[in-house]
């Protein structure tokens, strides 16, 4: 009779593509992993370590209320100003390329997950991610939501731009 094998729990759960991961750690570069919920984002600059993968540096969309920001943390906009701040306060320590990983979340052009990488491109890091996918300035700066939230936008990112982060 045959060996039972069972999967990794991760795989078995569906919360891990170990392909997808195999390919982003083959690349040798830091990833920028994005994840995304109803209501917040969080973005992570993780590398790699034979023992367990370090963490660089984390923030969550919560954190732009200590910046001024008064609006929802679930949008477009807040997901833009996440990767703004994240690669304000991480920039310095990573001086190379960075690689997106979106894990196994839905995405489209132009959303939440890829507005994080605009701004964390925008914000100083060489995220490797197409052009196409990126959210046009209009919609990242809120435009399309109401006429004061392009004026809070760019607020909070002078407020991200000029404050040390550490």
């Amino acid at each position: 009779m045959g060996k039972l094998v069972m999967p990794y729990r991760r795989k078995r759960v569906g919360r891990t593509d170990y392909k997808k991961r195999l390919v982003l750690l083959k690349s040798g570069l830091v990833r920028l992993v994005v994840r995304a919920s109803n209501k917040s984002m969080q973005a992570q600059l993780v590398e790699y370590q034979p023992d367990g993968d370090k963490v660089i540096a984390t923030v969550r969309a919560s954190d732009l209320g200590k910046l001024g920001w008064k609006g929802a943390t679930g949008n477009l906009p807040s997901a833009y100003l996440t990767g703004l701040l994240l690669a304000s306060k991480a920039k310095k320590s990573v001086p190379g390329d960075v690689i997106l990983d979106i894990g196994l979340q839905k995405h489209h052009k132009g959303g939440r997950l890829y507005a994080v990488a605009k701004g964390a491109i925008e914000g100083g890091l060489k995220v490797r991610c197409s052009d196409d996918v990126l959210p046009p300035d209009e919609r990242a700066h809120g435009k399309h939501i109401g006429e004061a939230v392009p004026k809070d936008v760019a607020q909070t990112k002078t407020r991200i731009m000029s404050e040390k982060h550490g």
